[in-house]
């Protein structure tokens, strides 16, 4: 499993990335996408949505369950990853590349410090 370590997790198994001053990338964590199996639907949140930190904001559907997705952070979202429309399968072959779910300009950027850093996620799901 890979826990890069300039990303944030929450508890819920979402990580996110800071980019710029305010914006934050977002998507499900390594452990999380090996836990669902082979991803076959990513419903993702519409441009525009507000979005509360720990609140469901996508839908994850794989071969095993459908799992809801998690804003790591509160804010509005200002892009998602259309690709996952038709590739929902990027979500397993690359989760914190090219498998990302959304972008979230966020109301509160110091929400960040409340989620883990990659050695205490690792740790977490041991």
């Amino acid at each position: 499993m890979q826990y890069p370590e300039d990303l944030k997790y929450a508890d819920t198994h979402e990580w996110a990335r800071l980019e710029g001053d305010n914006h934050v990338r977002m998507g499900i964590s390594d452990f999380a996408q090996d836990a669902l199996g082979d991803v076959v639907y990513v419903e993702v949140p519409e441009v525009g949505t507000a979005v509360g930190a720990g609140d469901p904001c996508s839908e994850v559907e794989s071969t095993k369950s459908v799992s809801d997705v998690h804003a790591p952070i509160s804010g509005t979202v200002v892009a998602v990853n259309e690709a996952l429309d038709t590739n929902p399968e990027l979500v397993n072959a690359d989760p914190y590349g090219d498998g990302w779910f959304a972008v979230i300009k966020a109301s509160d950027i110091s929400e960040l410090d409340t989620l883990m850093t990659a050695e205490g996620y690792e740790s977490s799901v041991g």
